[in-house]
């Protein structure tokens, strides 16, 4: 069965962390399709976007976490939403909060050597199954959380 992988990282809410981005995309791209490799994109920049107006952004979007779980329900595709929750991002939030709706199964990687605290929002949703959240110091443990993690679907 072949993953389809929603990958959500900050785009307007800062792009601080875009080279961690990309190499987290290359990754993923070992374990299926990443249907937002552009969130990976470093030359994006936190304006975001330009062509697409921020409607058309929200229904592409969504519409891909609904479409990919409604494939996966009938066992054609696996999909799983990869979110990097570092960098806050109300956008990322939302995403999650609507996978959590459409029962899309989320892995979140936060970088514990910020400076920052995750939200306890994201954190305390962690139930290790559907919603599970790890903290990483580096890409190489990035890329060790990610096999663990897909050899578990």
């Amino acid at each position: 069965m072949a993953a389809k992988i929603y990958f959500a990282a900050s785009i307007r809410g800062g792009r601080q962390d875009a080279h961690i981005y990309s190499k987290i995309v290359a990754l993923l791209k070992n374990y299926g399709r990443v249907l937002t490799e552009h969130v990976g994109d470093q030359s994006l920049t936190a304006d975001g976007e330009y062509d697409p107006d921020d409607k058309f952004i929200h229904d592409r979007d969504i519409g891909w976490i609904k479409e990919s779980n409604v494939l996966r329900i009938l066992d054609f595709v696996a999909l799983v939403l990869v979110a990097e929750v570092t960098q806050p991002s109300l956008g990322v939030g939302y995403e999650l909060g609507r996978a959590v709706t459409f029962g899309t199964r989320i892995l979140c990687l936060f970088r514990s050597t910020s400076e920052r605290r995750l939200s306890g929002m994201i954190r305390g949703a962690h139930d290790g199954q559907k919603f599970v959240v790890k903290d990483y110091e580096t890409i190489e443990e990035v890329d060790g959380i990610l096999k663990e993690y897909f050899a578990k679907q």
